[in-house]
């Protein structure tokens, strides 16, 4: 595997105004614009600048070039990346200057997080602390460190390894890591340690955490605003996991009739979370209504009202009539004690109002203590308005694939969260930037319904402009939520996207448009090349059900991940599933951004067996682009545009010139048009292509051959341009 240390900075102070995706993403703007000599002068960087996002808005690129004329008069001056970071510093004050407010400190992130002072809540720390102690307590691995002392730094001095945080999201969607593939030696090498850093980021995007913000050597150091946020999320996500019909179909008595469930399975669990406190205090003959976790439970009151009416056997008249809210919560928690429920928070939590730690409470007491009936008609009807098996798999895939692109909308349920068009116009311009015009676009919340229909019709307009195949489809189809529509019209996005990407690695070989034949002949050829037998004939290849042709596929591109000692045959059912287990947690610990389950590689899922070969497509030309740069290795995310020209490209060019492409199946698939069941034939044989007509998926609708050229996508890990 390429060697990683991270992008380091002389200077602690300047390395520490930076994540690593962040020192990333400006060391491939800085090396994008070298000369011809590998010299940078300070007249390249208002291009640069004016472009990033945290500038756009704020300056154009003449004031940004008076800005920097301003502390270096001679523009022909040469400067180091060092200056250059110190330059994009100098910038990013002045544009919060500028717009009188400190908001823009952290627009070069998506997320909150500022670079410049992070304070640690340490109650919160305390009630994580807590929280690691009690789950992961017999893991034999953890066991030697645990308990940990919230006093101290073992929290972070631990999470330094990757192991614990890669337990910690196992045991809050149990299986989403085959622990094979963790690196639990006592003392690990640089190379171990960020494979599983690596290994825990991609499983965290794919249990729902939103990463876009945090680098492996951020974790490497264990700076502690990043760790603490992971581990709030991850824990969040494990308490928070019932909080849906399918885990609890007694949810279904919150609300009266069918319309009413629609809009729960819409609802993010929080909310959930307050509904059903708000129907059991309703219900207690507590007269207000509980919008949030923090001011709304600050006295104490809604706790009492709650524990009394869930836990009457535990009830005390004395915990309504004290006066003092700091008295009241500490017999709030001694009530909720005698129902087991972990110590999350302090008295002074809740009168300080902590929302994240008020919510771990709240669900602690939901999970021990519903208070939700079990009649069997109300969970035979909430069973029955859930999704089928593959219907589901399919939308946990999307969902997570829309929020790991870090976009402004958090969708919780695609159905529901689709469907005024909105989150669609937001993926659409992130994988397509400037096809969306904002100016027709309403954003949430929208009462109009023409306004839904308004941006739905954008979105399918966007996507016939990309090629993609829509026949007599229209934006309504999307607002009235035709399930089997809007999973079609995604799997075009992601495929899409897909495509994209391994074509911007490529351009450099000056060939034809990346397809799906491009992408099975480069992993049959990988796999021939190491004198491996196993062959893939297509995306729907039964024989892909062992997983043994992954695991070799894995091996080619990175000899040293695949540990063969724990490969099995594949001939059984349980076997097929370990080896499957096995194939997504080693792609994560490479690089690869999958959403796919072991179900999808046993069953040979088509869909999902295109994704995980053109991530590790993309992955090992990603790889050979950054090992071929000109001492500049260690930049993992940077852009093929900022490779250096000669060698690049004929690494590059070489391996995609040992593709054998075939011209048919390339043409049939040259426009990311829709496969319903088959996404490719036998490599040697024309694709059928596939048509939506009016929300039906349909064979036989051919590329004219004259569709106009996709535009061009930024590459994955780019989210800060």
């Amino acid at each position: 595997m390429a060697g990683f240390v991270g992008v380091l900075v002389s200077d602690p102070w300047l390395q520490s105004q930076f994540t690593q995706v962040e020192l990333r993403t400006l060391k491939s703007r800085y090396i994008s614009i070298k000369n011809e000599s590998g010299r940078v002068t300070v007249r390249d960087l208002p291009p640069v600048f004016a472009k990033l996002k945290a500038f756009t808005e704020m300056f154009n690129e003449d004031e940004v070039r008076v800005i920097l004329g301003e502390s270096c008069t001679n523009m022909e001056e040469e400067i180091d990346f060092e200056s250059f970071l110190r330059a994009f510093l100098n910038l990013q004050a002045r544009a919060t200057a500028k717009s009188g407010s400190s908001k823009h400190s952290s627009s070069f992130l998506k997320a909150a997080t500022t670079t410049f002072q992070h304070t640690i809540n340490v109650s919160e720390k305390s009630s994580y602390v807590a929280h690691i102690n009690g789950y992961p307590g017999e893991d034999p691995f953890l066991k030697k460190y645990l308990p940990l002392d919230p006093g101290t730094n073992a929290l972070f001095d631990l999470a330094k390894d990757g192991v614990l945080l890669c337990k910690l999201i196992n045991v809050a969607v149990p299986g989403t890591i085959d622990e094979r593939a963790i690196n639990t030696k006592s003392v690990l090498n640089p190379w171990e340690r960020n494979e599983n850093h690596t290994l825990c980021l991609n499983s965290a995007k794919a249990i729902g955490c939103t990463v876009v913000n945090i680098g492996t050597q951020d974790l490497v150091e264990a700076r502690p605003h990043l760790v603490l946020g992971l581990i709030s999320q991850i824990i969040k996500i494990q308490l928070l996991a019932d909080l849906n019909l399918k885990k609890t179909p007694q949810l279904v008595e919150l609300v009266d009739d069918s319309q009413d469930v629609e809009e729960l399975l819409g609802l993010p669990p929080e909310k959930v979370l307050l509904k059903w406190m708000n129907f059991h205090l309703k219900k207690a003959g507590y007269n207000k209504q509980v919008t949030n976790f923090s001011s709304d439970l600050k006295d104490g009151e809604a706790y009492a009202y709650l524990l009394n009416t869930l836990a009457p056997e535990h009830a005390s008249p004395t915990t309504l009539d004290t006066k003092d809210p700091k008295e009241r919560a500490n017999m709030v928690l001694e009530q909720a004690e005698k129902l087991d429920c972990k110590r999350y928070l302090t008295p002074t939590d809740i009168v300080e109002g902590s929302p994240n730690l008020n919510l771990a409470f709240v669900a602690q007491i939901f999970q021990h203590r519903n208070g939700l009936s079990t009649d069997t008609k109300n969970i035979s009807f909430a069973e029955m308005m859930t999704d089928d098996t593959q219907t589901s798999r399919e939308e946990r895939c999307f969902r997570l694939w829309i929020n790991s692109l870090g976009t402004a909308t958090y969708v919780n349920n695609v159905f529901e969260d689709l469907r005024n068009g909105w989150v669609l116009l937001e993926v659409l311009d992130k994988i397509s930037p400037g096809s969306v015009n904002w100016k027709h676009a309403t954003k949430p919340p929208i009462k109009m319904p023409f306004r839904k229909v308004e941006n739905c019709n954008q979105v399918i307009k966007i996507g016939k402009q990309l090629n993609f195949s829509l026949v007599n489809v229209a934006g309504n189809d999307i607002v009235q939520g035709n399930k089997k529509l809007i999973l079609a019209f995604l799997w075009q996005l992601m495929r899409f996207t897909m495509l994209q990407l391994l074509k911007n690695l490529r351009f450099h070989a000056q060939g034809k448009e990346i397809t799906d034949a491009d992408i099975l002949n480069w992993a049959n050829r990988k796999v021939k090349k190491a004198g491996r037998s196993s062959q893939m004939e297509s995306f729907k290849d039964k024989n892909l059900s062992t997983g043994i042709f992954f695991l070799e596929l894995l091996s080619c591109v990175e000899p040293r991940v695949v540990n063969w000692s724990l490969v099995t045959t594949g001939e059984t059912d349980e076997d097929k599933k370990l080896n499957a287990t096995y194939i997504i947690s080693v792609a994560r610990k490479l690089g690869c951004s999958i959403f796919l389950l072991p179900e999808d590689i046993i069953e040979v899922n088509q869909k999902m067996i295109l994704t995980l070969t053109a991530s590790i497509m993309y992955w090992s030309l990603q790889q050979q682009a950054a090992e071929s740069e000109t001492g500049e290795s260690t930049d993992l995310d940077a852009s093929p545009e900022s490779s250096a020209n000669g060698e690049n490209d004929k690494v590059l060019a070489s391996e995609i010139s040992d593709l054998s492409i075939n011209d048919a199946a390339s043409d049939a698939t040259s426009s990311p048009q829709l496969g319903k069941d088959e996404f490719s034939q036998e490599a040697e044989n024309t694709e059928p292509s596939w048509s939506i007509e009016n929300g039906v998926t349909m064979k036989g609708s051919p590329s004219t051959g004259n569709e106009k050229a996709s535009p061009r996508v930024e590459g994955e890990g780019r989210e800060t341009e």
